[in-house]
Parts: C-alpha cells; structure tokens; sequence
C-alpha cells in the first residue's frame, strides 16, 4: 500500500513509519508545521510538537529510514481552526479541547482526506496509541489500545465516520515501552525524546496567560452561588470547572468553581456538592456506530475521567440530554464526551452543559 505517515518527529510517529517500511509497504513522511517558532529552544523545559525542530527530526528520521519526506507549512490553517477557537471558547466561558478539534479539522481526518486527493495515498498513519477495527456490521471503528495509559482514542471522538477508512494506528497493540525498544534496536535519533506535553501552541503557558496576552485582563467579581461577592478576577478564561486553587479568596469552607458566566463576566464559586450532575446536554453527536445499536453505553468526559454508565440519550432540538447512572463530578461545556462499549468507541460530541 501507499501509505503516508504523519511524523511529528517524535519517537511514536518515527517508530510508526519505521514498522510500515519493514512491513514493505510504500511509505511517504509528512510533517505539518504549525509553529515558526524554534519552541523547544524557547521553552526549554517544555516539549511541543510541529516546530521547526521537530520537522528536522522527521526529515532526519525519513533519511536513515531511506523514504521521501516532504512538509506542509499550514501555520496559518491551524491558526484559523484550532487557535482561533480555542480563544473564542475560553472567552465564552468554556474549557475546549484543542487536540480534539485538531484531529478532527486538520492533522488527521482533513489531513487524510487531503493527501488522498493531493497525493492518491491508500492510508493516513500516525502515531496514536488506539485501533482501528473494521467491525462486520459497522464497518471501520475506533478501539481503545493496549496500552491503557497511553490509550488516546478519547481525542480520536471527533474524527468523521468518513474519515475512518483512511486511517492508520500501527502502535495500537504496543506499549510506550516497547515502541522506544523498537526505535532503540533500530538507532533512531529520537528514540528517547520526550513526549510532547500540554496543548503544543501554548508552549509552557497557562491557557489563561495564552488568551490575556491576546485580550488583554478583563477584571469581574467572583461570587458564591449565593450571590455574595466574595473577590475579583482578571479574567474569565483563567478558570476551569471543579478548580479549587488560585481563586484568591478566602471562605469558611473550600470552594470551587462552579460555573462561568460570559455574560456577566462572573466566576461563581461554591461548594463541593455544586460540582456533581447526573445529566448533561451535548451538541450534535459525531456517531461512528449508528446510535441505535448502542446498548450499554459508558461516557468519558474528559481524557482521565473514569468512563461512567449511561441510561439515557434523548434528542433535544439539534443535541441530546445525556443521563448517567451515578451524578459525575465537573461536568465541563466545552469539553469533549466520548462514548464507548467496552473497547469500541461509538462516537463523540461536545459538552454544552451540566444540567442541574
């Protein structure tokens, strides 16, 4: 097959291309620049993908492994459909998740689609730790990997039904262990860099520093859930639901943050109890197994949230209430809800509400 893999150049996606080439397959390295700036040299302690540095990395990865390698400079692609929408949500008060939309409008769905027609590939490889299964009646489908810790299926929730069939996950039954193993045997130059981390464009920042370098601080009261002024804040977009620390005031009894007002520039605050909900409201679901044929369904609704049990999915004017068996802790709007059964997921949507 003639098969492109996605190299970030980091030993996931430099390993990923190093098994296909041994496989015998035609393999082509892509990198997506998404940053102009040398990141790792800036932000020494912290490691992001898709700078400058990581394109030398994959090109020299694509050298040693004898197979072409060409990049595409989309900063400005990225910046339209990741960036920019990650700014609008926190200033809407929402706690989005980049990576997410990201597989979905640019590195691996839309990258897919567009190498298939640019460059008539068969499949899209990348290095993610998940499965594609090609299920007898729902066709392609995503599954969870075997290294659970890894697992990163849940950022895979978006990615179109469509977009299934292209994709590639050869580290799906590897470990993290024995992928650097691999690379090691085979002396890539990467097989001990570290992992990327945090979200890749905020280079080390808090996501709230990200946006007020953009926006400037927009200072509003925090108030307990009573209505009791209880501080100021400089902004919105440095909060999160369930946060606890750095709200910078003081109480009888611990508070946490439990809503987000973008309307009234407010930051409520209250106690424990306020942060648990058995029902949600979701948008529009991104369905990989048709919704009827789901039968016990489990919801993840965030990246290290233990997946719970669902009761119920009904339709609400162009979303669905979503019901949980036992009232889970910071339901956030803006963060992704993946469904799954067992190892299957079934599909995905965003976060508009906790319902109370």
């Amino acid at each position: 097959m003639r098969i492109a893999v996605g190299m970030s150049g980091g030993v996931d996606s430099s390993t990923t291309a190093l098994l296909l080439k041994k496989q015998g397959h035609e393999v082509i390295g892509v990198t997506l620049r998404f940053h102009s700036e040398e990141t790792c040299e800036v932000y020494g302690t912290h490691n992001v993908c898709c700078s400058p540095k990581d394109v030398r990395d994959a090109a020299k990865v694509s050298q040693r492994l004898g197979i072409p390698h060409l990049t595409f400079d989309w900063e400005k692609i990225f910046k339209e459909r990741v960036i920019d929408y990650f700014v609008r949500e926190y200033l809407s008060g929402r706690t989005p998740n980049p990576c997410a939309l990201c597989n979905r409008e640019v590195k691996t769905g839309f990258f897919a689609r567009y190498l298939k027609q640019v460059a008539d590939i068969d499949k899209l490889a990348t290095g993610h730790y998940a499965k594609i299964v090609e299920h007898p009646r729902w066709g392609y489908v995503i599954g969870r990997a075997k290294d659970r810790r890894r697992d990163q299926s849940y950022f895979l929730a978006l990615v179109r039904k469509e977009d299934l069939g292209l994709l590639m996950f050869p580290l799906g039954d590897l470990t993290k262990e024995e992928v650097r193993k691999i690379a090691r045997e085979h002396g890539l130059e990467v097989a001990d860099k570290r992992d990327s981390q945090d979200v890749c464009f905020l280079m080390g920042r808090k996501p709230g520093e990200f946006i007020e370098e953009r926006v400037g601080p927009r200072e509003g009261p925090i108030k307990h859930i009573s209505g009791k002024v209880l501080g100021k804040h400089k902004g919105i977009f440095h909060y999160t639901i369930g946060q606890r620390r750095g709200l910078g005031i003081s109480y009888g009894k611990p508070l946490y943050v439990v809503e987000l007002d973008p309307e009234t520039n407010t930051v409520v605050v209250g106690e424990e109890e306020y942060l648990y909900s058995d029902t949600l409201r979701v948008s529009a679901l991104n369905l990989h197994v048709p919704l009827e044929a789901w039968t016990k369904p489990q919801a993840q609704i965030r990246y290290n949230h233990k997946p719970a049990e669902v009761v119920d999915i009904v339709p609400e004017g162009d979303g669905y209430i979503v019901r949980f068996k036992e009232p889970q802790r910071g339901i956030t709007p803006g963060q992704v809800i993946a469904f799954y059964e067992g190892d299957l997921l079934l599909g995905g949507g965003i976060i508009e509400d906790a319902q109370r």
